[in-house]
């Protein structure tokens, strides 16, 4: 109004009359309203202006924290940190990975649940999340509630092996040779993807093999390696090494397709044995509210990352298997996975460590 008023006084002084004076007025007023329709309609299209701020290309405008909740060294942690460091490359930004280790990643994404909603903490998710939404039904957390995914990083296939003097070679004679006498398999923990994976493996084949689990997928390694136990499905980046040495012989790939560094491995399927395909997988989330305009300009760069062709040939290099998945499908991906995981763990009576 004081706007109109203001027209209004400039018009008598420069002479004209009173009814020019508030046609203009009348015509400024109408502007107006047309400038703030049209600022709400974008208030209205991308959110509150803090959102806003946030998603344009003012995000990030400080340092960016990825919570791992595993010990460095894991495979979590090195796809993780390959991430973090291209992320750093475009958005020039720093993104630094911290270590939360602890019940089976529980702690580290209780913390991230519990962070502020504004893009600057994400959690390096992975399958045991999906697993502990069903092993750990009292957690201070939950996935679906207090997670939303972002992306997903990267696959893991997961590979049986056995010691390279192991009479074994095949799944069909690990089968054979669990119902003939006493055999091992450890995991690197109740719940945790290997684990998961012998269970639907003597689920389907009727194997008779005695679960052992250890803190850790290393301990593990050492002690197949040290002949203690017989097998693990071991995750590919864990036990990639000793396979190259000469020291481990691989009996499959639990994934759909062969792997480009195992490329005389069979699938489980082409193998013979159907239905086990399990595969485990990193991915990216961060506290559910966090504007969806940060979540997806995330996953577009974690896509442009995960696309390239450096970053597919350092995935396959290190044992991983590259994927890229929009917003939804990253949703669409977990929701599954919680859903398939919660039928092992009930059949298998599965329970925490």
């Amino acid at each position: 109004m004081k706007q109109a008023v203001s027209v209004r006084a400039v018009a008598l002084v420069q002479g004209r009359s009173d009814s020019e004076a508030e046609l203009q007025s009348t015509q400024s007023m109408n502007a107006l309203r047309r400038r703030s329709a049209l600022v709400a309609g974008v208030c209205l299209a991308f959110g509150h202006p803090r959102v806003i701020a946030q998603a344009g290309i003012d995000y990030p405008t400080k340092p960016i924290k990825i919570i791992v909740p595993f010990p460095p060294g894991g495979a979590t942690d090195i796809m993780t940190r390959n991430i973090a460091q291209m992320l750093h490359d475009e958005w020039r930004q720093t993104v630094v990975v911290e270590n939360r280790p602890g019940a089976g990643g529980t702690i580290g994404a209780d913390h991230v649940a519990k962070s502020r909603a504004d893009g600057y903490t994400y959690l390096a998710a992975t399958i045991a999340h999906s697993a502990n939404v069903s092993l750990f039904p009292d957690a201070p957390y939950r996935l679906e509630r207090d997670l939303q995914p972002v992306a997903i990083m990267g696959l893991i296939p997961l590979v049986p092996v056995v010691r390279a003097e192991s009479p074994i070679r095949s799944l069909s004679e690990l089968v054979a040779a669990s119902k003939s006498s006493s055999l091992n398999a450890g995991s690197s923990g109740n719940g945790t993807a290997s684990h998961l994976a012998l269970e639907i493996f003597k689920s389907i084949t009727g194997a008779r093999i005695q679960h052992v689990s250890y803190k850790g997928g290393a301990p593990a390694m050492v002690d197949l390696l040290g002949g203690q136990i017989d097998v693990i499905f071991a995750l590919l980046p864990e036990c990639l090494p000793q396979m190259k040495s000469g020291k481990l012989r691989a009996l499959a790939v639990t994934g759909a397709s062969r792997h480009p560094l195992l490329p005389d491995v069979p699938t489980a399927s082409e193998a013979g044995i159907q239905g086990i395909e399990i595969i485990s997988w990193n991915g990216l989330m961060v506290p559910s509210g966090t504007p969806r305009e940060i979540v997806a300009k995330t996953n577009a760069q974690v896509t442009k990352i995960t696309n390239s062709t450096a970053m597919k040939a350092r995935t396959i290099e290190l044992g991983f298997q590259p994927v890229a998945m929009s917003v939804s499908d990253s949703e669409n991906f977990v929701r599954a996975d919680i859903q398939r995981l919660a039928k092992v763990i009930r059949e298998a009576s599965i329970k925490a460590d």
